[in-house]
């Protein structure tokens, strides 16, 4: 029987995935993960059996806090078009703030890794999926309410905000000014009117 893990999953995880996100799927190597970590490589195969592996486990601890933080936008606002509104603002600020380099695991992933496929791509499109859900349903509670014209489409609209939110993230890798993102999430949510 093997010793217990003597080390906090949380922690090692969240450094793994801010090495992931800082460098990237393909220039992070196992002894970047170890420096980082400061488990020593059995420990690290013992605990998570490949990069990839640990790579997965990094995507699903961003995917689901991110997925958990649009999720509280959207449910702790006056209504489901302004936690809408909030998310995108909040998007535009992380684009023109300090990080906005750093992007979004989730975007760069895919830009790095998308068409090569796997469990990766699967993952990283489950994240996605999810995110899409919460904006639809959003638009839907919208439409009921009377806030969304009742022919607007909330599949296509939740849709039509997730590839505009990779957008914004891509974006985030010019620098663009505060003003410059606030504009583009001005014109978005003006088709949901």
């Amino acid at each position: 029987m093997g010793r217990p893990a003597a080390f906090d999953r949380e922690e090692v995880l969240q450094k793994a995935t801010n090495l992931f996100w800082e460098q990237g799927y393909s220039a992070t190597g196992v002894a970047d993960l170890v420096e980082a970590t400061r488990l020593k490589p059995g420990s690290l195969y013992a605990a998570f059996h490949s990069k990839e592996d640990l790579f997965l486990a990094a995507l699903d601890h961003y995917g689901y806090r991110s997925v958990a933080t649009i999720q509280a936008m959207l449910t702790g606002s006056a209504s489901p078009l302004e936690g809408i509104r909030r998310c995108l603002l909040q998007i535009a600020d992380e684009v023109a703030g300090d990080r906005a380099s750093q992007g979004c695991l989730l975007v760069n992933t895919t830009l790095e890794l998308g068409r090569h496929g796997g469990a990766i791509q699967k993952r990283v499109k489950a994240h996605f999926n999810q995110i899409e859900r919460l904006f639809r349903d959003a638009l839907l509670q919208a439409r009921t309410r009377g806030e969304l014209a009742p022919d607007k489409n909330p599949d296509a609209l939740a849709a039509f905000l997730l590839s505009s939110i990779w957008g914004l993230r891509v974006l985030g890798g010019t620098a663009p000014t505060r003003k410059r993102a606030k504009d583009i999430v001005k014109q978005l949510l003006s088709i949901l009117e």
